[in-house]
């Protein structure tokens, strides 16, 4: 079975399009989608009825941190991020907030387990950006394989039976076998918003049969989703990282 993983949409329809016609092309059988639907873009509630409508056929869905600011203020941003979320409350409808107010934190699936962020305390949102971040969240779950976001740029970690813990940046097309002696963290690139240095959108596809991932970069229309930010009145500087991939 194909499964398409998606993170870090943040409101950025033409970017989740280009890539569910990729999924779509690939022959996805199935989408997990890993939070951060809203936030940033300026089409949170087509973004989160996309959502949505795939968790009606089966998708999961965990919950990220611009969504649970929907509905709880207390949830710590920097500016920019906080004006983007309170333009976002006024933009969604009751079902659409309904919905993210609903989302699990983790969702586990046989021997994968899917977060938004780190697996030792998916609350807090903690970035998997280094080694010792990615060991710590391995050492909280037994899972062989976990799938996050978060951080906007995609990478591999994999812990072996001796401990031994390796990190390396996935090459978009390339299969990479996540072999079963080793306990691994997949860390997505953002659909939306990436920030590696590359505008393309970022997903995965994960092969459970011949348990393999492959990362891919989608191009989509960024100037057109960084002009919808600006005519939203949204800060600029949300516009001008799209065209940036930072």
């Amino acid at each position: 079975m194909l499964t398409a993983l998606l993170a870090d949409i943040h409101g950025n329809r033409q970017a989740l399009e280009a890539c569910l016609d990729h999924a779509r092309e690939h022959r996805a059988d199935r989408y997990a989608f890993l939070g951060d639907y809203v936030g940033y873009g300026a089409d949170p509630e087509w973004v989160v009825n996309a959502v949505r409508q795939h968790v009606e056929q089966g998708a999961i869905a965990v919950v990220g941190n611009h969504d649970r600011a929907i509905s709880d203020p207390s949830i710590s941003m920097n500016r920019d991020a906080e004006t983007a979320i309170e333009w976002t409350r006024t933009r969604l409808s009751p079902e659409a907030r309904e919905f993210l107010a609903r989302l699990p934190m983790t969702i586990e699936d046989s021997t994968r387990l899917y977060v938004h962020g780190d697996a030792s305390a998916p609350p807090r949102f903690i970035y998997v950006t280094d080694s010792n971040a990615a060991r710590h969240s391995l050492q909280a779950t037994h899972a062989q394989t976990t799938f996050c976001g978060h951080v906007h740029v995609p990478a591999i970690y994999a812990l072996s039976t001796t401990e031994k813990l390796t990190s390396f940046q996935p090459v978009p097309g390339i299969a990479i076998p996540l072999l079963k002696q080793r306990r691994w963290i997949s860390v997505l690139g953002s659909v939306g918003q990436p920030r590696d240095g590359h505008v393309a959108a970022s997903y995965a596809m994960f092969d459970d049969h011949a348990s393999e991932i492959t990362y891919h970069r989608v191009p989509y229309d960024v100037d057109t989703a960084a002009a919808k930010i600006r005519a939203a009145g949204l800060p600029h500087n949300l516009a001008d990282r799209l065209l940036k991939g930072r």
